[in-house]
């Protein structure tokens, strides 16, 4: 029997044990009442845990520890801010693992907290924002409470029955938006030179950001093109009503664009809500080798913390600042290079810290998060490397030509001494 509780009333020592672990809707399905009352509440309840992949909203601060302990697969979004304050515990892992990770044990999930829209006629509702991996927790967990919010859209795909819910808390809030970035004269660069490999009929995966956008605005003289993807922000809208993506030429999907997380402004969220044109799956299908493979001109563009001149990628860490994680990058990065006629790229800006830090380097300040046998083009606003079935010292030779001109002298140095060995 559900049981519905007003926010204002939320008494969480009323449903939560001590100890209880806590697993949480990500991104923008962020549940945020939910997570204000765990904040609020949680240090009363004692010894609470809770995982969250990522969150834009901002309500996570370091003072939060002081409620629960929190951890999630990196500093991405507004976490950040945790890590600065050495209160996120990060769990190394692939986007992907994380729901199959959660159904073996291995993350605990004794309460899940989702965010949902109101149901249909069926008693259905939509996880609207996020798939992801809601549904591996709602599965798993002893007690589900769901934040029903009547701005959250419904979107097609997985949904969550009434029966389901143990407790439901309704709220009328805007979802948690990622306004669009600011595309500056660098973006568009890298934008260019990865969009010369995107044609018509591409099936396109891509992230949210500046860059992202450049690319999508450069796209629109393209014809069918399709998405796959684990997340998508606003630039799709404007591709679908330009008749840009029609996922007509898809082998798998056709008509459909798939993605895990809607990650935008209210216009996206009101462009799919009862939208047939895009399907919201979790990632055991958006991240799966097997779907993936059967899509050809596969295009997936990732970014970079820092580039070696092997092609080895670092998206986490630099020396004990954590910057951003793993995600999906190295799932798409593998179907990208396989797909034929696909390409996978790694876009990045050359330098960072306004020009005194060159982002390819000769060898990496933090961890491999993208193996070098798995690389295939590297993107800079100085071109574009295709590194795939080069030696190593072609590889070296190519990221230098790449790499911004105040630091090629050096990095030629490097790459000199890599020929000389051979590897």
């Amino acid at each position: 029997m559900t049981e519905a509780v007003e926010a204002g009333a939320l008494d969480l020592a009323r449903y939560l044990k001590p100890g209880d672990r806590i697993v949480m809707g990500q991104a923008c399905g962020e549940p945020s009442t939910l997570a204000e009352a765990l904040i609020a509440q949680g240090k009363d309840i004692g010894g609470l845990s809770a995982f969250i992949a990522t969150s834009f909203s901002g309500l996570f601060q370091p003072e939060s520890a002081e409620s629960f302990t929190l951890s999630s697969m990196g500093a991405i979004g507004a976490l950040r801010s945790m890590t600065k304050g050495h209160a996120l515990q990060v769990i190394p892992c692939h986007v992907g693992q994380v729901g199959p990770m959660i159904e073996q044990g291995i993350i605990g999930c004794d309460v899940a907290f989702v965010q949902v829209s109101p149901s249909d006629e069926n008693g259905n509702h939509s996880f609207g924002l996020i798939s992801d991996y809601t549904r591996a927790m709602v599965g798993e967990a002893r007690l589900v409470i769901a934040e029903v919010n009547d701005q959250v859209p419904f979107t097609f795909g997985e949904t969550l029955h009434a029966n389901e819910i143990d407790v439901t808390v309704a709220v009328s809030r805007a979802p948690v938006e990622v306004p669009a970035a600011k595309i500056s004269e660098l973006d568009e660069a890298i934008a260019r030179n990865c969009a010369e490999y995107i044609g018509d009929g591409a099936v396109i995966q891509t992230g949210v950001g500046a860059v992202p956008d450049a690319i999508l605005r450069l796209l629109t003289d393209r014809k069918d093109l399709g998405v796959h993807s684990g997340m998508l922000g606003d630039g799709l809208v404007d591709l679908v009503e330009a008749g840009v993506v029609t996922n007509a030429r898809k082998e798998i999907d056709r008509g459909v664009s798939i993605n895990g997380a809607l990650i935008g402004t209210k216009r996206l969220y009101e462009w799919a809500h009862r939208n047939p044109a895009i399907r919201m799956t979790a990632t055991s299908y958006t991240h799966d080798a097997g779907v993936l493979a059967q899509l050809s001109r596969l295009v997936t563009i990732n970014s970079a913390i820092e580039v070696d001149l092997t092609g080895q990628v670092n998206a986490e860490t630099v020396g004990s600042a954590y910057l951003g994680g793993t995600g999906g990058q190295v799932d798409f990065v593998r179907a990208g290079v396989r797909s034929p006629g696909g390409h996978s790229i790694i876009a990045l800006p050359s330098t960072a810290k306004g020009g005194t830090i060159s982002k390819i380097v000769s060898a990496l300040k933090g961890p491999v998060t993208t193996a070098r046998t798995e690389a295939d083009v590297i993107v800079t606003e100085f071109g574009a490397a295709e590194l795939r079935g080069q030696t190593l010292a072609e590889r070296a030779r190519r990221l230098v030509a790449i790499a911004h001109p105040d630091f090629r002298e050096e990095l030629e140095r490097e790459a000199d001494e890599i020929a000389k060995r051979g590897f």
